[in-house]
């Protein structure tokens, strides 16, 4: 088997003609591209619009230029910190792909074998392929024998032969599902389990297979479940703040007619006064609509998702699409892959036991001395794998390597070392066994088929090592029970008698029995267990046989009732979209999948209002990860894979996913904790500054007082509950509906309650006379007022903090919490007392603000009204708790 390959000036003219064998990544994500995409936010626009109508306001010298300004400097922070977060994702995900090597390939040029990049490959090249390697493009066998793997690209797992063509044969262009496993042509992408062979390479870059699906990720991605929920939240924002600004500005209109004396008196006034009032008026609904925006969410939301994608690194989840990591904890339904994901992705020896039905504990072999002994001559000296010199099992197919493993790199070398195999005769499809004569013993060793074994020998050991009869009743039992496990069991034996070529000698006695399968990871069935009870639909889509995923999924805790449904791809494609509607809820397996079915479930889940997660690591897999709500792409998967999803799992691990969901519900939490916190200042906003004027109080909070509102509680909000611990309890919610308001009854009952009571305590600190004797004029009264506002929004963000009433717990693993609380009281009774200073630039500050200094045992009033917040929530809590 030898090609002279392409020469020099071949390949550049192959390269000119058909173009590069790169498929391009996509284009890193750039500080500008996110920054923009930041006010397609529909609650940035509306500070934005709010921003507009103050600045003019400002031109004809009825407003300040504070509001405004802090609104615009609100929206460039969110958009910076959007924009750092998105570059930051993008550039470790590129970090993570740039530190692994590029993938190399074997081609004859110039009638000698080279090792090139892949990118370098051009068409009419001959790539020699060994087991082990990776497909560098799309062609035809030309030589050899192999056994692909084909599975990044169709699912399959199985081995698919392939051998060489006899004539010149061209790569079809219209590629089926049948194109993968028919006899010679290889895709790129898949990797080889055995054999040794060339291929003519036909297609290169985005002419492969692999480069056509990349190509398909360009489609538009659905908007996430949290845009979705703000937009109906500014959307009713909107609403409340313009309608109620309206009203408000005509009821004060009217209140001057009234004053006036009716609409007569009222009209007969001066022109000048009658457009001061319509004026004041306007300016007051203006004051309304910025009282009613939550000008902190975006901001909170921004610096809540930037601090959680670092903190998922530590989970061994990369977070691509920040965005991606709360979409990960709205899932109603997850499909997940099962190779590598639920399974190991490997093969491995699960049990051992002798022909008399008695398991040997793998972890206990070595007490049964001379069952071990026998056990390791028959796989050390009768497989085509080994160790290499960093200990790693190469060579053989995927079962040898299993056994291999399971003998271990000291027992294999000790084997060498000790033992002699002067003759040998490799497994092949017709024996269905291996034998391996061992020169020292002067005995042949066997392994392959029970089937194979059985049919020839009548003797076995025991667990302590001695011979008796087999009892064939029993040991068929326990090998069928396997069977039904989808576990491959193999059987090993030895003979007194010289190896004789494809013969199996009839003294052979039965050794034992190994099982292998690509077994469930033990953390994966609690993870499933844990997502499941989460009320999160989990469905494995594989394209094994029906048998082995209905097995798998059995041991994985996914079919648990005989209402589950298991069925494969020929099955779902006889159905019509609304009867796979119908059984979606009770669907747990999809076996034989392919690439349009993935994708089809993921349209269909959507249809139903679905929240999907889709996980894999396949080329085939992408245009699933991409149309999905939230694409898992495995960290050992395909390029195309990992750029299709917004979350990499670094280890391939179903655990990882349910850590992904548990803070991505928690992230939602935290957003709506915020969003208590915040709507209560806005409410008790929105209400005081429409009636106070109506009681004789013009302006009892000043634009300077929102701005601080607005921006340093919001803000600094986002830090105190941005980080807020996650709660077990989380992971035993039901998931919510993609379009399911942000303001929940039971929110709005707590948002209405705290901000009515904030506005109770407002009046009462404003109109009570006993008030009064706390303070030396009205001015003080007000600047205390000022104060009071601040802190009862302080106060009532420990009442946020839990639904029940373990408002102070965890206060040690949210240090941020107690933090910006210290510092906001601080920073306001710095504005409160700066005229003190004698510098004039303090002067300026509290001439701002309209704040004056006031007495200790004023501060002290503010401080009892202020944390009566606490105990009217936990009243509220109780009541509530009582009426449900």
């Amino acid at each position: 088997m030898h090609f002279n390959g392409l020469n020099q000036s071949q390949v550049e003219e192959s390269r000119k003609k058909y173009g590069s064998n790169v498929i391009p990544d996509s284009e890193p994500t750039t500080f500008w591209a996110e920054f923009k995409e930041t006010f397609k936010d529909p609650m940035i626009r509306i500070l934005l619009a709010i921003a507009a109508l103050m600045i003019v306001m400002f031109v004809f010298d009825y407003a300040d230029i504070y509001e405004p300004a802090g609104t615009i400097v609100a929206v460039l922070i969110v958009a910076v910190v959007s924009a750092k977060t998105g570059v930051a994702s993008d550039t470790k995900y590129r970090q993570l792909k740039d530190s692994t090597k590029k993938d190399q390939c074997k081609v004859y040029r110039d009638g000698v074998v080279v090792v090139i990049d892949v990118d370098d490959v051009v068409v009419g090249d001959k790539v020699l392929l060994q087991a082990g390697d990776k497909i560098p493009a799309d062609g035809i066998l030309v030589a050899g024998h192999l056994k692909v793997d084909n599975s990044a690209l169709n699912g399959e797992a199985e081995e698919c032969p392939k051998y060489a063509a006899e004539t010149e044969l061209q790569l079809a262009d219209e590629i089926t599902g049948d194109t993968f496993v028919d006899k010679h042509s290889l895709f790129r992408g898949a990797v080889l389990f055995d054999g040794e062979g060339v291929m003519d390479v036909q297609k290169v870059g985005l002419a492969t297979m692999m480069g056509k699906m990349a190509e398909e990720m360009q489609e538009d991605e659905p908007d996430s479940p949290l845009k979705v929920k703000l937009a109906k939240l500014a959307d009713m924002i909107s609403r409340f703040g313009y309608i109620g600004a309206i009203v408000i500005a005509v009821l004060y209109f009217i209140y001057f007619i009234l004053q006036a004396g009716g609409p007569a008196a009222y009209f007969s006034m001066d022109l000048a006064e009658i457009v001061k009032d319509v004026v004041e008026a306007v300016s007051l609904a203006v004051v309304i609509i910025v009282c009613a925006v939550p000008e902190g969410l975006p901001l909170m939301i921004s610096l809540v998702l930037m601090q959680n994608t670092s903190k998922m690194l530590d989970h061994n989840v990369l977070v691509r699409k920040a965005v991606g990591i709360e979409t990960a904890g709205s899932l109603n339904i997850l499909f997940s892959d099962k190779t590598g994901t639920i399974t190991k992705g490997h093969l491995e020896v699960v049990e051992f036991f002798t022909a008399d039905g008695t398991v040997i504990p793998l972890n206990m072999m070595a007490e049964h001395k001379n069952i071990q002994q026998l056990v390791n001559l028959a796989i050390g000296k009768n497989s085509q794998s080994m160790f290499d010199a960093e200990g790693r099992v190469i060579g053989g197919n995927a079962t040898d390597q299993a056994l291999m493993k399971f003998l271990g790199a000291e027992t294999f070398h000790a084997v060498e070392n000790q033992y002699t195999a002067d003759e040998s005769q490799s497994f092949n499809s017709a024996n269905k066994f291996s034998q391996a004569h061992i020169r020292e013993l002067d005995k042949t060793f066997y392994k392959g088929a029970p089937e194979r074994l059985l049919a020839v020998a009548t003797r076995c050991l025991t667990a302590d090592g001695s011979e008796r009869p087999i009892h064939m009743e029993s040991l068929n039992a326990k090998i069928d029970e396997l069977a039904n496990k989808s576990m491959r069991v193999l059987a090993f034996g030895y003979s007194n008698q010289a190896l004789c070529e494809n013969r199996i000698q009839e003294d052979t006695v039965i050794i034992g029995f190994v099982a292998i399968r690509d077994d469930v990871r033990p953390e994966a069935r609690e993870a499933i267990a844990d997502v499941q009870n989460a009320g999160i639909q989990v469905v494995m889509i594989t394209g094994d046989r029906l048998e082995t995923a209905v097995a798998i999924a059995k041991d994985a805790g996914l079919l648990k009732s005989e209402d589950d449904v298991a069925l494969t791809s020929a099955k779902l494609n006889e159905m019509s979209d609304e009867e796979v509607k119908k059984i979606i809820p009770r669907t747990r397996v999809i076996a034989r999948a392919l690439p349009t079915d993935k994708s089809r479930m993921v349209r269909l889940c959507q249809e139903m209002n679905l929240v999907v997660g889709m996980t894999g690591d396949g080329v085939n897999d992408s245009p699933a990860l991409k149309r999905a709500d939230v694409g898992f792409a495995m960290g050992s998967g395909t390029e195309a894979a990992k750029e299709a999803g917004k979350i990499v799992i670094l280890d391939d691990n179903f655990k990882s996913i349910k850590d992904a969901i548990w803070y991505g519900r928690t992230i939602y939490h935290n957003i709506l904790k915020f969003c208590k916190f915040q709507l209560v200042i806005n409410v008790a906003a929105v209400v005081v500054s429409a009636i106070a004027p109506f009681f004789g109080v013009e302006e009892p909070l000043k634009v300077t007082h929102l701005l601080f509102v607005n921006l340093v509680m919001d803000g600094l909000g986002a830090i105190m509950l941005g980080n807020e611990p996650a709660q077990k309890r989380y992971m035993t919610e039901k998931p919510r509906r993609r379009d399911e308001s942000i303001v929940s009854k039971p929110m709005m009952v707590q948002i209405v309650t705290m901000g009515l009571w904030l506005t109770v305590l407002s009046f009462v600190f404003l109109k009570a006379p006993f008030v009064n004797r706390f303070f030396d004029t009205e001015a003080q009264k007000l600047s205390a007022y000022f104060v009071l506002f601040i802190w009862s929004a302080l106060f009532n963000g420990f009442n946020v903090r839990d639904d029940r009433f373990g408002i102070f717990k965890g206060l040690n693993e949210n240090t941020g919490f107690m933090k910006v609380f210290v510092t906001i009281i601080l920073v306001q009774a710095f504005i409160v007392n700066a005229g003190l200073i004698p510098i004039s630039a303090f002067g300026v500050i509290s001439s701002m603000f309209s704040c004056v200094p006031f007495s200790l045992t004023g501060w002290c009033v503010v401080a009892v009204f202020a944390v009566t917040m606490i105990p009217v929530d936990m009243l509220r809590k109780v009541i509530t708790e009582k009426l449900s």
